[in-house]
């Protein structure tokens, strides 16, 4: 039987869950979880994705993700494929990392008890985990995870949105908010600690773990109704259109780039292909879209494409004064953008 397809839209929010291949380690120490989160980064900055909730699990991770444009498959394949490429380079490995196909949940953000059902989830992982001790361990404990970045807003990455998840405990973003919130999440995870069952603490959680949509009868039907129509053109939904919509995305950034850096397309097209101007175009274009570097380095004329990724790099890294201020100009465009 065919898969369905993946359903997306502007505003979308699924609940992402993936596994290593055969329940292997996909993280085997912090250097890796924090290679993951540096994946997610540029993922979101590519996407504009925005995260409410996260944690990596040692051999599986969870995120509650919202896709303002319709952009779940292209950033995921990208996520997914570069944290592969970066684990197997670091560990000598090669071959699959994760198995099979992405976990992506529907979920009803409309009315906010769906949401924080998937968002209680996903934080409450650690006290489900056999050998958690509700009476001495706390939530906040657990590194790897988007739990204790939410008491601590300078350390939160801009990716990390927090109201909407307080919000559906009508809190707010402030440290009595923050507070009342940790305090809440730790009395679950002691009250899920002591449970017999800690995995059917809640009764939705089945549903968040064997289903494909988590909301109102409502919210299903208009999601069953999305899948209908995508059923007769699923080349539409997962290849031509949106590959021609990351396209133009990206052809945007080249021509806004363009202007910012006071040059016309013929002459850029004439300037060796490691140029600063051609790298820093390079640079917005990947960073900030999700386009093949086939794509790019073909628009820029920057010759071979598995050698374009060192010309973004040495924008990320440069030390050069003049370099770094027509970056930060170029990054206006992404500003303006959002």
């Amino acid at each position: 039987m065919p898969r369905k397809p993946r359903v997306e839209f502007e505003g979308a929010i699924y609940h992402i869950m993936s596994r290593g291949n055969h329940q292997e380690a996909i993280y085997r120490d912090d250097k890796d979880c924090e290679t993951f989160l540096d994946a997610l980064d540029e993922a979101c900055g590519r996407t504009g994705w925005g995260i409410h909730a996260f944690i990596l699990m040692g051999n599986h991770y969870h995120l509650l993700l919202e896709t303002p444009e319709p952009n779940l498959v292209a950033g995921m394949k990208w996520l997914q494929g570069t944290y592969t490429q970066r684990f197997n380079s670091r560990h000598k490995l090669w071959g699959h990392l994760l198995q099979g196909r992405y976990k992506a949940l529907l979920v009803d953000g409309s009315g906010g008890d769906y949401f924080l059902t998937v968002s209680n989830y996903i934080h409450l992982n650690p006290a489900r985990v056999k050998g958690f001790d509700p009476h001495k361990a706390k939530l906040s404990d657990f590194r790897w995870s988007s739990f204790p970045m939410y008491s601590r807003p300078t350390k939160r990455p801009e990716w990390l949105c927090v109201d909407r998840t307080l919000g559906c405990l009508g809190l707010e973003d402030t440290k009595s908010g923050r507070r009342k919130f940790r305090d809440y999440l730790n009395d679950r995870a002691r009250e899920v600690g002591e449970n017999d069952s800690p995995k059917d603490f809640d009764a939705n959680w089945a549903n968040i773990r064997r289903g494909w949509c988590l909301g109102t009868d409502q919210f299903k039907a208009d999601m069953l109704e999305r899948i209908d129509e995508l059923s007769g053109k699923r080349e539409s939904f997962s290849g031509r259109e949106v590959k021609l919509h990351d396209e133009r995305q990206a052809e945007d950034f080249f021509q806004q780039g363009l202007v910012i850096l006071g040059i016309d397309e013929a002459s850029l097209l004439a300037m060796p292909k490691g140029s600063d101007e051609k790298a820093l175009l390079a640079w917005l274009i990947r960073r900030h879209t999700v386009v093949s570097n086939i794509w790019i380095a073909d628009r820029l004329k920057m010759g071979r494409a598995d050698c374009l990724s060192r010309y973004p790099k040495r924008i990320d890294e440069t030390e050069d004064k003049a370099l770094a201020k027509m970056r930060e100009e170029l990054r206006i465009i992404t500003i303006l953008r959002d």
